[in-house]
């Protein structure tokens, strides 16, 4: 069944990609920096469109995603190129509503790693494995960056950005909640006050 599955998606995408090709006109000819200088960092969640919630079309802006839109070491090198390589000037984080990264806690998860590499499934009583068996410790070594507050991990994302010594003073870094029941970007001010250029 799995494999019928994933046989069907691969078979989609890839038909989807041909009819992409029959539209694809000069976008080859984009230039490598994002035209509109600037970049989001958001969540991996299926739900958001950055760029239909942020008037985004291709060649506009770098579009950084990862679960929870947290700004990890790898976030950042992403954002570190994208500013001194490629010319960007401006950055949003932007969480969201609904967050699966509320769901849990590091301790949760390398639970349930430790006795089963499977999905796990959630229920009134929380989380469980549907079976014990293949896990893996390895997962006590993973930061995985969970959410307890929106706001806070907006900000806490903005303010380790703007702190970080290869990110220079003049990078402005917006903080924004996006609403999955409304689509509206909701702004934090505590983050966007965090990562506002100083005057001097």
């Amino acid at each position: 069944m799995e494999t019928q599955v994933r046989s069907q998606v691969l078979h989609e995408v890839l038909t989807a990609n041909e009819a992409y090709v029959e539209s694809f006109g000069d976008k080859g000819s984009l230039p490598l920096p994002p035209g509109r200088h600037f970049a989001i960092l958001t969540c991996m969640d299926a739900r958001l469109d950055p760029a239909k919630y942020a008037g985004l079309a291709e060649g506009d802006a770098h579009v950084i995603r990862n679960a929870g839109g947290r700004a990890s070491d790898d976030a950042i090198r992403s954002l570190i190129i994208s500013h001194k390589l490629l010319g960007t000037t401006e950055w949003f984080v932007i969480h969201h509503t609904d967050c699966g990264m509320e769901l849990f806690t590091d301790d949760i998860i390398r639970g349930l790693l430790k006795k089963s590499l499977k999905t796990a499934t959630i229920d009134a009583s929380g989380w469980r494995n549907v079976t014990e068996e293949g896990g893996s410790d390895e997962a006590k070594f993973v930061s995985f960056l969970t959410i307890s507050n929106l706001a806070d991990s907006v900000t806490e994302d903005v303010e380790r950005i703007k702190s970080h010594p290869l990110v220079p003073a003049d990078i402005a870094v917006y903080g924004y909640i996006y609403d999955v029941r409304t689509g509206r970007l909701i702004d934090v001010p505590e983050a966007t006050l965090a990562g506002a250029i100083a005057e001097s």
